[in-house]
């Protein structure tokens, strides 16, 4: 019986088997990033496109809106010229 109280406190003090686990492996990383820069870069350049356009136009009508001053200074003058000889009449 001494034999066996020694046999099974052997047994409970022992640890269980030991379960071995793989290394983990760094994870490689897939390429879903590289196609988000160049749809960033097409985007910001359909936005360039857009803005050159936009500035192309605002100039278009900073000279068209250049020519109406010029023209509407030139009635002013010739309204003042008309005026002045309509006095001396």
């Amino acid at each position: 019986m001494l034999l066996t109280i020694a046999l099974a406190s052997l047994l409970q003090a022992q640890s269980p088997m030991p379960v071995i686990v793989p290394a983990m492996t760094p994870a490689i990383k897939s390429a879903p990033a590289a196609p988000a820069p160049s749809e960033k870069s097409v985007s910001l350049q359909a936005a360039l496109k857009m803005l050159q356009e936009v500035k192309a136009t605002n100039e278009e009508t900073l000279r068209k809106q250049a020519a109406t001053l010029q023209q509407l200074d030139e009635l002013e003058k010739a309204a003042d010229a008309i005026r002045l000889l309509s006095k001396r009449s």
